[in-house]
């Protein structure tokens, strides 16, 4: 079993771990892994601080209330702290913008790295929410499931991959 401390585990032994989380999901949550959704809720909870009146919309009411939703939302922030402590305690923290970075899109300034990072994640999210899911959400929960749509959104995230990766790639 690799070490907390270890640079990097084998993506097999860690996709095996995140396909059990299924396990629990299912049984404790009744729900599948995913995280789009947890950008609603917080979005949402936003909203409704700005106008309470936005609660009785069914839409918002839907992302407000119950465990799951919430339950994305701690996923999320789990996820963010665990590569946090995981970059700590195997002292693989970074500082700057990393050279394979700049070399694969000429930024090399940590603001225009941040604003691209985020520009890229808006339009992942926005994706994500037309999908009606997100990388985990089909990618590990509905292809678990044998889910049609599952499988149709994970084929066309590895061409828009591929193809981004194509268009980015310096020769």
């Amino acid at each position: 079993m690799p070490a907390l401390s270890d640079r990097a585990w084998s993506p097999y032994l860690a996709g095996v771990l995140i396909g059990l989380l299924q396990i629990p999901a299912f049984l404790l949550m009744d729900t599948a892994l995913g995280t789009s959704s947890s950008y609603v809720t917080a979005g949402d909870s936003l909203a409704v601080l700005a106008d309470p009146g936005l609660r009785a919309l069914d839409y918002a009411a839907r992302h407000l209330e119950g465990a799951k939703n919430w339950w994305q939302v701690a996923l999320v922030v789990g996820i963010a702290l665990g590569a946090y402590v995981s970059s700590r305690l195997s002292g693989t923290r970074r500082r700057g913008v990393s050279t394979v970075w700049a070399r694969a899109t000429g930024i090399s300034r940590p603001a225009r790295r941040f604003a691209m990072a985020f520009g890229a994640g808006f339009i992942m999210l926005l994706g994500a929410r037309i999908a009606d899911g997100c990388t985990s959400g089909h990618g590990i929960s509905g292809m678990a499931q044998l889910a049609v749509g599952s499988i149709v959104a994970v084929t066309a995230m590895f061409a828009g991959g591929i193809a981004t990766a194509f268009l980015f790639r310096r020769v």
